[in-house]
């Protein structure tokens, strides 16, 4: 036995088919998913009619309506009869519970016939003019909006203003307030009607939504898409292109390479500073770079965005065999051991445990990570007053260093001890470092300010008066915590 879903079309009687129309009218009993549609009260029915409108009364959310209803009809199938299964427009267009249907019967539950239905989506682009194909239209569910805004979007089950105010906050995510909608209610039917209005205003009415509205969204122009990587990726485009950015036109890998460094030093200024909006700001700006290296690899046919998604996307499949395969990993330092067997792997296993840290990194970075890796392998002193001590030993040959040449190594390796000593308190040496340079700056600007607002000269200053200067500014940051 099978269930026989019908559509009934988008509301005008005279739009049922005449499949549909014998269907219903012939069949002993049927099975409405809902009976709040214009069709139904004008079908002409010798059977006896169900419906599961009780269900939507009872659930509190729209899984557990559909799941039910789902259950009593393979129960009903079950029994070794068809069961005639009527939903509105098309069983195959924003059916929840027709594509249950047929994943079960895929599974080897009761089979599935589709009785076709004209559907919502054909008179509502008659309402308003609308070629689905012209702009790529999107078919979106409201109770679960997934939109790109640089393409025009059809958004069904807007059914009540509760619903729309969820909606536009998920949309005022995308799109600026401002930018126009329209409400289409009724498609096909005597009481069709559409309103345009501003997103911000579109749930500020009653009786503007029920069971039979949806909403258009107009694509946004680049200028305006302003919130998602696509359309950072155009304007960037449109910079690079022919009448685009004299200065953008001209950039190379190389001559970026100096504002990449910037940036992310930029975007580090603000981790340190706990600011939250400059954070985010910086974070473009640093994606910025990003958008621009690709766009000039495309020019030059070196590789594509796709390209660039395809290697970080695949390389953390590889590496995540615990999140995305039967790999068993509990702890941070599995985790690690496992990444870098795995990364040896894909080197064909020749490759040194230090090869991997990028030389560009600034020296103390660079210093604190290889001495990191060699350390998880064992080559590590075992108890960090080892460290100190040759922190004393490395202290004593640099004054012992006789030539420039010999300062230099004898300064280079105090400062890899140094690293060491923050690798062993699990502290970051380059952030340190950044952090005490910046405490630097702040504390000898309040020196210049002192001594300013009093009238004195720092040049003119011994060490013993610049010296009180500086702690007092001290004492005054201590204060002011």
């Amino acid at each position: 036995m099978a269930i026989i879903v019908v559509g009934i079309g988008p509301g005008d009687p005279e739009r049922l088919t005449v499949q549909a129309r014998d269907l219903l009218a012939a069949a002993p009993e049927v099975w409405f998913r809902t009976l709040r549609h214009p069709t139904v009260a004008e079908l002409v029915l010798t059977g006896v009619v169900h419906s599961f409108d009780d269900v939507y009364e009872t659930s509190a959310q729209f899984e557990g309506v559909y799941a039910t209803i789902i259950d009593r009809l393979t129960r009903l199938a079950a029994d070794g009869r068809d069961v005639l299964y009527a939903v509105p427009g098309h069983p195959l267009v924003a059916e929840a519970t027709v594509r249950g249907l047929l994943e079960l019967a895929q599974a080897g539950g009761p089979a599935v016939r589709i009785v076709d239905g004209l559907s919502f989506i054909e008179p509502v682009c008659a309402a308003i003019g609308l070629d689905p194909f012209a702009g790529g239209l999107q078919l979106v569910d409201a109770l679960a909006p997934q939109v790109d805004p640089a393409r025009p979007a059809l958004i069904a089950q807007v059914y009540s203003r509760a619903i729309a105010s969820r909606l536009k906050l998920a949309l005022l995510e995308l799109y600026p307030p401002e930018h126009t909608v329209t409400v289409i209610r009724a498609a096909g039917t005597g009481d069709q009607s559409t309103e345009t209005v501003t997103l911000a205003e579109l749930d500020r009415q009653d009786g503007r939504f029920d069971h039979l509205a949806c909403l258009y969204v107009p694509a946004l122009v680049v200028e305006t898409n302003l919130r998602t990587f696509e359309g950072l990726r155009a304007i960037t485009h449109r910079l690079r292109a022919p009448g685009g950015c004299p200065w953008d036109r001209k950039q190379s890998h190389a001559s970026l390479k100096p504002f990449l460094l910037e940036e992310a030093y930029e975007v580090l200024a603000a981790l340190d500073d706990g600011d939250p909006a400059r954070l985010a700001e910086e974070l473009g700006d640093l994606l910025l770079q990003m958008t621009l290296h690709t766009e000039i690899a495309e020019e030059a046919g070196e590789f594509t965005y796709g390209d660039v998604f395809a290697h970080i996307s695949a390389k953390l499949l590889r590496r995540h065999p615990h999140v995305f395969g039967s790999a068993r990993i509990t702890t941070a330092e599995e985790q690690w051991r496992a990444w870098q067997q795995i990364k040896r792997e894909e080197k064909g296993g020749a490759e040194s445990i230090l090869a991997g840290v990028p030389r560009a990194m600034p020296a103390l970075a660079f210093a604190q990570a290889v001495q990191e890796r060699a350390a998880r392998v064992g080559f590590d002193w075992p108890r960090v007053d080892d460290v100190l001590d040759k922190l004393v030993e490395e202290i004593a040959e640099l004054r012992a260093a006789a030539t420039p040449d010999e300062r230099r190594d004898e300064f280079g390796d105090l400062l890899l001890v140094l690293a060491n000593v923050a690798r062993w308190l699990d502290l970051n040496a380059e952030e340190a470092l950044r952090l005490a340079g910046q405490k630097f700056v702040r504390r000898f600007g309040g020196v210049e300010a002192l001594a300013h607002a009093r009238g004195q000269d720092l040049a003119a200053l011994d060490l013993a008066g610049l010296d009180a200067l500086w702690n007092e500014v001290k004492a005054a940051e201590r204060d002011q915590t």
